[in-house]
């Protein structure tokens, strides 16, 4: 059987483990089936993100240097109150756009479309880490609706 080829979810992280996440991923298998969607909310992701910040300072380059190249596509999820996409989903996208890979934006409303990387929309590290992190910066703001 020949394998599928892939397609990365990016999403903030106060969407892992919520309702949503997994009714986005459902929708995203639906309007892409021809491929494996993957979703970074695995343990090993999360294992090797730990292991590159531990080795290298910076746990993104697990997904830049690992992960990302052998993604043939991907679908982003924007924080829903202005449609910013954090730093690091931006990175995502960018570095799968620049290797010629099809991007799109899925929204809460569950409508996909393709996804123009508008600077307009790209907050900084530290206006992310604002969005994610609780006050003091360690606990994950879970998003509700």
């Amino acid at each position: 059987m020949v394998e599928k080829p892939k397609m990365y979810f990016g999403h903030p992280i106060s969407f892992y483990d919520v309702p949503i996440e997994a009714k986005l991923i459902e929708v995203i298998r639906s309007r892409f089936p021809d491929y494996e969607v993957v979703n970074p909310n695995q343990p090993f992701f999360q294992e090797g993100y730990q292991r590159w910040r531990n080795e290298t300072g910076n746990g993104m380059n697990f997904y830049f240097k690992e992960v990302l190249p052998s993604m043939g596509a991907g679908t982003f999820l924007a924080f829903p109150e202005d449609l910013k996409l954090g730093a690091g989903v931006w990175g995502e996208a960018e570095f799968i756009s620049s290797r010629n890979g099809p991007i799109f934006e899925v929204r809460l409303d569950f409508s996909i479309n393709p996804l123009e990387l508008d600077l307009s929309r790209k907050l900084t590290v530290e206006e992310t880490r604002a969005r994610i992190y609780e006050a003091g910066g360690r606990t994950i703001k879970k998003w509700t609706a």
